[in-house]
């Protein structure tokens, strides 16, 4: 009766154990430090332009859509702590990840469902090493590491897009956005903002590194893994905002 949710749970399960293993990897040797640095240039460096693009845009938008409405009730001159917390609490964290899932969740699953149907994953074992170790716990912990310098970056690019709409359209001065919106971030939202990316590069990297280890049916497999990793990253970095944003609405 229940025969359907056999594979999802099964596959789940396989998560898990995956996480877990990955996990435990970060406290023992050997740590392959050279692949971390490598991941951490490829994931942040090379995901720096268009974070920085998101985020710009994000604060413009902002900025045009939130002063359109406070105009109606004089109150142009709160767009600033407006555009801080939305970015800083929300769009900032999770359009981050999602375009690092979409950038680097790909690339992991792509590049690992290669080695796997090429062989080169049965090689290592082969050779006596353990494929998690070695490609799976250095990718998550490059996210981890990178994912919320990302976020910090998307948040101060998004504040400057912000104000450049309300200096030359709204014509706030500088000290009239800047420091109500500096005055306005709490200690709450600021864990908030660097506590959500931290969680989303677990799902980000692990979700990647699952599907390209479980690659089959050569180039096409390859493929499919690549769209179902960022799918599923996609879908949990939601699920876990709300989590996220659930418990820190109690807590504040």
């Amino acid at each position: 009766m229940l025969d359907f949710l056999k594979q999802p749970v099964g596959e789940f399960q396989d998560f898990l154990v995956l996480s877990g293993r990955a996990l435990k990897n970060v406290f023992r040797a050997p740590h392959y430090w050279d692949d971390v640095f490598l991941q951490m240039d490829i994931i942040g460096v090379g995901g720096l332009s268009i974070v920085t693009l998101i985020g710009f845009f994000s604060g413009l938008v902002i900025t045009m859509q939130m002063s359109r409405s406070l105009s109606t009730y004089g109150a142009v001159d709160q767009v600033g702590p407006i555009v801080m917390v939305i970015l800083v609490r929300e769009l900032g964290p999770v359009l981050t990840a999602v375009m690092v899932a979409g950038r680097t969740a790909s690339g992991i699953a792509s590049e690992l469902g290669s080695m796997k149907v090429s062989e080169q994953i049965d090689a290592m074992r082969a050779l006596g090493t353990d494929p998690i170790q070695k490609l799976v716990t250095p990718r998550m912990i490059a996210t981890a590491v990178m994912l919320p310098l990302l976020t910090i970056m998307a948040d101060l690019i998004g504040m400057v897009g912000g104000f450049l709409i309300a200096y030359f359209t709204l014509r706030l001065t500088p000290s009239q956005y800047w420091t109500p919106a500096y005055q306005t971030l709490e200690y709450n939202d600021v864990v908030q903002g660097l506590l959500k990316p931290f969680m989303f590069a677990f799902v980000v990297s692990l979700v990647g590194c699952y599907y390209g280890m479980q690659t089959t049916g050569g180039t096409q497999g390859v493929g499919r893994s690549t769209t179902q990793a960022v799918v599923v990253a996609c879908v949990w970095i939601f699920v876990l905002d709300a989590l996220l944003g659930r418990i820190f609405v109690h807590m504040g």
